[in-house]
């Protein structure tokens, strides 16, 4: 990803003013704007973008994560949890990433932003295992709950056994 310099999108630049230093790196090749912002200054940068009348992302429209274990000439945290965000208004689309320590695997909630939120950093918990700091039920989406382990992980045993369950009452 270029530095933050070489962003080409008006909704980037507008990050990059509005949130000076929350943008640690940025691209905006074929239509495809992302920004890599700085964990500490995501609600930050996630309310401005929401909030400022040109940006207007109302939308949150996908959370996910990518683990980048084993990753050839891969620098950085293990994780990304990666936000897709829409302007119904603007008809615009922006890709925010932050980076996740494996050790700590939290990242802040956005539910208090886009109550949309809430289901997708369910789902993000339940396949890979990052917390959501301040997500108000954070519990398994998918997976029922004795499932042992997160299956989107790289080093999730592909043979692994699971305890089974029977019917409740």
């Amino acid at each position: 990803m270029a530095a933050p310099e070489d962003h080409g999108s008006e909704a980037l630049e507008r990050l990059l003013r509005g949130v000076p230093g929350a943008v640690l790196a940025s691209h905006a090749e074929r239509g495809d704007a992302t920004a890599l912002v700085d964990p500490a200054r995501l609600l930050e940068a996630m309310r401005y973008l929401r909030d400022d009348p040109a940006t207007a992302f109302d939308m949150l429209t996908d959370v996910t994560a990518v683990d980048y274990l084993g990753y050839p000439g891969r620098v950085g945290p293990r994780f990304e949890v990666v936000y897709h965000l829409y302007s119904l208004a603007r008809n615009h689309r922006l890709r925010v990433k932050i980076g996740v320590e494996e050790a700590a695997c939290e990242a802040p909630s956005l539910v208090s932003l886009w109550p949309s939120a809430n289901w997708m950093e369910r789902e993000v918990w339940d396949m890979y295992g990052i917390r959501f700091a301040g997500h108000p039920d954070l519990r398994r989406i998918l997976l029922y709950d004795e499932f042992e382990g997160h299956p989107l992980r790289k080093d999730y045993p592909k043979e692994r056994r699971q305890p089974l369950v029977g019917p409740r009452n």
